[in-house]
């Protein structure tokens, strides 16, 4: 359990569902972590929950650059540097066709996930040391799309764009560049996207979405979790502009 022994990662997104997974794992790995996200209070119970030693936080809008460079900053400064990004931050926008989109949600789904990455990257980039690597998450419709989800599926689609450029600048340091995209997976966020989708109850709607996954479940945050490990670590050395399918066939 050793894996990211010595690391330092920063992780947006980082006090909930798979980024706090990621991050749980990530410190039983080795690893000092600083948890970027919006939600104060529970970025301070994931920090105590951590443990001072291993874990700092920061309140950090993605889509405000100087706070993501502030966040960049109180890490490297805390722990030395960094050597693992996970950009992790996102929203679900609406659901509905694109002629009834609202574009003020469009705009917002873009800026938290596209903008958000690429300033995560901007400002990570110079402190992260040569070999590092940087995870980014998309989604399975970063792979597919659905009808109604055109905010959210272009944005993740797009990111796959941005690690793919971050990929080849960053080669010549040794510092790999990856997306993962998880299907379904059992977090308020996700609970929030299938009762919005199909106007059922939480568990009638995990079922519906259940019937479009082959394996027929939903993802944990720690199986996801398990595959940022991956892509973080040693064990993914020659990995770098891949888009990594975490979604139980369903890009299939």
């Amino acid at each position: 359990m050793d894996r990211l022994h010595g690391k330092v990662a920063l992780i947006t997104g980082g006090e909930s569902g798979i980024g706090l997974a990621t991050a749980r794992l990530f410190v039983a790995e080795g690893a000092r972590v600083h948890l970027a996200g919006i939600a104060e209070d529970r970025l301070k119970a994931a920090a105590a929950e951590l443990g001072p030693a291993a874990a700092d936080w920061s309140r950090t809008d993605v889509t405000q650059e100087p706070q993501v460079a502030a966040a960049m900053r109180q890490a490297a400064d805390r722990f030395g540097g960094l050597d693992v990004i996970f950009s992790n931050a996102g929203i679900s926008g609406e659901i509905a066709p694109i002629t009834a989109y609202p574009t003020d949600v469009f705009r917002r789904v873009m800026d938290v996930h596209v903008l958000g990455a690429f300033l995560v990257l901007k400002h990570g980039l110079p402190y992260l040391r040569d070999g590092g690597s940087v995870i980014i998450t998309s989604s399975v419709v970063g792979l597919t799309s659905a009808a109604g989800i055109s905010a959210y599926a272009t944005a993740k689609h797009a990111q796959v764009g941005l690690m793919r450029t971050a990929a080849k600048e960053m080669a010549a340091r040794g510092i790999r560049v990856n997306t993962i995209h998880p299907g379904p997976t059992d977090t308020d966020f996700q609970r929030d996207i299938e009762v919005r989708a199909t106007g059922a109850p939480p568990d009638e709607a995990a079922r519906l979405f259940e019937t479009q996954i082959p394996l027929s479940r939903h993802a944990s945050p720690e199986e996801v979790a398990a595959s940022v490990l991956y892509l973080a670590s040693a064990d993914s050395s020659f990995v770098t502009g891949a888009s990594l399918p975490v979604d139980g066939g369903m890009q299939i």
